[in-house]
């Protein structure tokens, strides 16, 4: 359909008629991320009054929406091995005009800065603390305590800006980080918190560790508390807090999935407390294209 064509369907997006309506909208929705940059034109400058931009507004998340959900099928049928992609994705759903490329080049940058300090010959101890101080001191991230569950705590490009962030984006910003250092970091899904694991090197099988056994695990590594190291009594201290009763997910990795589906709950949990019920909603279907987990929290 030509540009021409589309733009005489969406002057009929104002009729009164909502049999009318609802099958424009059906016909414009159909066309795809096409149809956005003429829509976006008639938004900004056609005058038609707000019945007219109301209803562009509501087609143009339902396509943007469409297009973050098939975006996130195609990764998880794809195995879920690229942690950022998922995260890039989550963040889509916020930041549709979002450019990938310099939330790249940032983490590049930050790579670069911790890979100069590292060397073969320093123990996991030691290179975590070489880690934690380029990352906490020299680029001055921290955990957002004082506006904790705000959304914008959980879209990965939104920490990059602010250097804050919650539990788990600042494990998903390390993680990314350390794999592409060859750091054996995975994430952790603990009730109300999320951990890192330092991993055996000798045990790592791939991207997504998450059948690796608690056997396999070092020590635990909070980027919440600027990259405090953990072991499994502080692990216990937690649980016990919280009147949980200890199981092996709490002490073992778990996948890169696990880890999107957590974000997009938190995401959902973060809007629901706001009073964004459309919002949360949206969220809550994108997890559960993942999957349920119980450990979420």
């Amino acid at each position: 359909m030509s540009d021409t064509e589309i733009r005489a369907l969406i002057t009929l997006i104002e009729d009164p008629d909502e049999g009318v309506y609802g099958q424009v909208r059906e016909r414009i929705v159909s066309l795809g991320d096409h149809v956005v940059p003429v829509l976006e034109r008639a938004w900004e400058y056609d005058d038609h009054g707000d019945l007219f931009r109301n209803r562009i507004e509501d087609i143009l998340q339902t396509i943007h929406l469409g297009s973050v959900t098939d975006r996130l099928k195609a990764w998880k049928e794809s195995g879920g091995e690229d942690l950022l992609e998922g995260a890039l994705i989550i963040s889509r759903y916020r930041y549709p005009d979002m450019d990938e490329h310099k939330v790249k080049a940032r983490l590049a940058s930050i790579r670069q800065d911790i890979w100069l300090e590292l060397n073969d010959h320093l123990t996991a101890f030691e290179k975590v603390r070489v880690f934690n101080h380029i990352f906490f001191q020299v680029h001055g991230f921290k955990g957002n305590k004082r506006n904790y569950h705000a959304p914008q705590n959980s879209y990965i490009n939104e920490v990059l800006d602010t250097r804050t962030g919650n539990p788990l984006s600042l494990a998903i910003i390390y993680q990314v980080l350390a794999e592409d250092l060859g750091l054996p970091l995975r994430g952790v899904n603990l009730p109300n918190h999320f951990v890192l694991a330092y991993l055996d090197e000798d045990s790592i099988g791939g991207a997504d560790s998450g059948q690796q056994g608690e056997e396999n695990v070092l020590f635990y590594v909070n980027a919440f508390s600027q990259g405090d190291i953990l072991g499994r009594n502080e692990i216990n201290e937690f649980l016990g807090k919280l009147k949980i009763e200890p199981r092996a997910s709490f002490y073992t990795p778990c996948t890169n999935m696990d880890i999107i589906r957590r974000q997009l709950n938190n995401l959902a949990n973060s809007y629901a407390k706001l009073g964004d019920g459309e919002r949360s909603e949206d969220l809550e279907r994108l997890r559960d294209l993942l999957g349920r987990n119980e450990d979420l929290g």
